[in-house]
């Protein structure tokens, strides 16, 4: 409501009730008429006055606070032009959506401590892990009797080395995931052809599918190249990631297939295995941080459980999408976009 508007009502109805007074004391038409009108401009100019220098201003002057604010700007430019023309009901719009906000900024602070928590101890336990087994190897060496068995050393010297190797790998999936959530890793986007990637990986972990008894597909259906715009180390990268984790988490004999699917602006990509699946308990916290679905198979396995974070930051970056779908004991599929290359796209 306009302040001219509240404070005519105010006086309105304060002269009416002077005039009836009136009215009734001296029982005349005339003066009930003079009565209101002069006290309808005397109050109209005295409330007007004074709610627009006592109260009005003020409420203008936490408007004009509160939009500033929620704009980023400092509150020394909440002096300049006034942006609102009914600050008493905008003012409260403003303080219920500032209200709204905070909460749920609020709500993400208190996820985001108990994801800090839940790293700390994460990583806490991850780096002693490695480096518990070490010391107590070197301490083996150590000891007298145990130096003069040479087979004994070879092998101490070979477990010591392995977990060195896990806390390396540890140590530079770390540095890799801080780098992407700080942005300080660029995105080079580039024009190249996701098929003869796809096929460029599955060569490169074909040894290795081998030994764990695991057959990599990938049928090329398109006759024409696929292009797609994207940084093409890091999608490569996110194609090492998933399929060294089907198979890591595959079943001796099993598959990992590769599609292709076209869609309208955007080119999705799925790997998936026949191996033991996720539980769907687990699905949501899939990409979080040294979350895992068995831990003691999984350090069995190895890895530093920074995989599926990496591909989510490294996918995120290019403002992409990654979806896990998995049945327990049939097996999972980690399908993720890229973004179509259009035919007249310049490499940046």
């Amino acid at each position: 409501m306009k302040l001219r508007v509240l404070v005519f009502i105010n006086a309105f109805v304060v002269a009416l009730s002077l005039g009836l007074v009136n009215y009734y004391f001296q029982h005349s038409l005339t003066d009930l008429v003079i009565t209101f009108i002069i006290t309808l401009i005397t109050c109209f100019v005295v409330f007007y006055y004074l709610i627009e220098r006592y109260v009005y201003s003020k409420i203008k002057l936490i408007y004009k606070l509160i939009h500033n604010l929620k704009l980023g700007k400092d509150l020394k430019d909440a002096i300049g032009e006034y942006v609102s023309n009914d600050p008493i009901n905008d003012v409260e719009q403003e303080v219920k959506e500032w209200a709204r906000v905070k909460k749920i900024e609020i709500e993400a602070l208190k996820q985001q401590e108990q994801y800090r928590r839940e790293f700390l101890g994460n990583i806490s336990h991850e780096l002693k892990t490695p480096l518990f087994a070490i010391q107590g190897y070197i301490d083996a060496l150590l000891d007298e009797e145990g130096l003069e068995d040479h087979d004994q050393v070879e092998h101490f010297l070979r477990k010591a080395a392995k977990n060195v190797d896990r806390l390396s790998y540890l140590i530079k999936d770390i540095d890799i995931i801080s780098k992407l959530e700080s942005g300080e890793v660029p995105i080079n986007f580039e024009k190249f052809d996701i098929s003869v990637l796809i096929n460029e990986v599955t060569e490169q972990m074909e040894g290795k599918a081998n030994k764990h008894k695991i057959s990599l597909i990938f049928k090329d259906k398109y006759d024409s190249p696929t292009w797609v715009n994207a940084d093409r180390d890091k999608i490569c990268q996110v194609l090492v990631n998933l399929i060294d984790n089907s198979i890591k988490y595959g079943k001796e004999g099993g598959t990992t297939s590769l599609k292709l699917f076209e869609l309208h602006d955007q080119i999705l990509v799925e790997v998936t295995d026949n191996g033991a699946g996720i539980e769907e308990k687990a699905l949501p916290r899939l990409f979080e941080r040294f979350f895992r679905t068995d831990k003691s198979r999984s350090r069995q396995i190895g890895g530093s459980g920074l995989g599926l974070a990496i591909v989510k930051h490294i996918l995120e970056a290019h403002q992409q999408t990654i979806t896990v779908r998995s049945t327990e004991g049939v097996g999972s599929t980690f399908a993720f976009t890229l973004e179509k290359a259009k035919q007249n796209f310049i490499p940046v």
